[in-house]
C-alpha cells in the first residue's frame, strides 16, 4: 500500500516545509502540550546534559502512575496478544498481496 498523506501520523502537512524549514510553525505551546511540532532554541539545547538531542516533550498519560503497573505476567500476556494481533494483520496483508498477484 503506498504511503498517503492521510496515513501519516497526526502531523499537519502545512507544518512540514522541507525546502523552507524557516516557515515551519509550532503546534506545541504551553496551552497545547500535545502539539507534535516544537522548536528548541540553541540555548535550550546547549543547556541539556551533554547537549543531548534526544528531546521529548510529549507525555504518555498511561504511564503517569508507575507505582500501579499491572503484574509482569499480565503485561507479558498483553504484549503477546498485541504481537499476535499484529501477525494476523501481516498475514491478511500477505494473503491480499498473493491474491492480487494471481488475479
Amino acid at each position: 500500500m503506498p504511503c498517503r498523506l492521510c496515513s501519516l501520523p497526526q502531523t499537519p502537512p502545512h507544518c512540514y516545509h522541507p525546502a523552507n524549514r524557516h516557515r515551519r510553525q509550532e503546534t506545541w505551546s504551553e496551552s497545547n502540550e500535545e502539539g507534535r511540532w516544537r522548536k528548541f532554541g540553541y540555548d535550550e539545547i546547549i543547556a541539556r546534559d551533554k547537549m543531548c538531542l534526544d528531546i521529548s516533550w510529549l507525555k504518555d498519560s498511561s504511564l503517569a502512575d508507575l507505582d500501579n503497573l499491572p503484574d509482569p505476567d499480565v503485561l507479558a500476556a498483553e504484549i503477546i496478544e498485541n504481537l499476535e494481533a499484529g501477525l494476523e494483520r501481516f498475514r491478511a496483508v500477505f494473503a491480499g498481496l498473493k491474491s492480487s498477484a494471481v488475479g
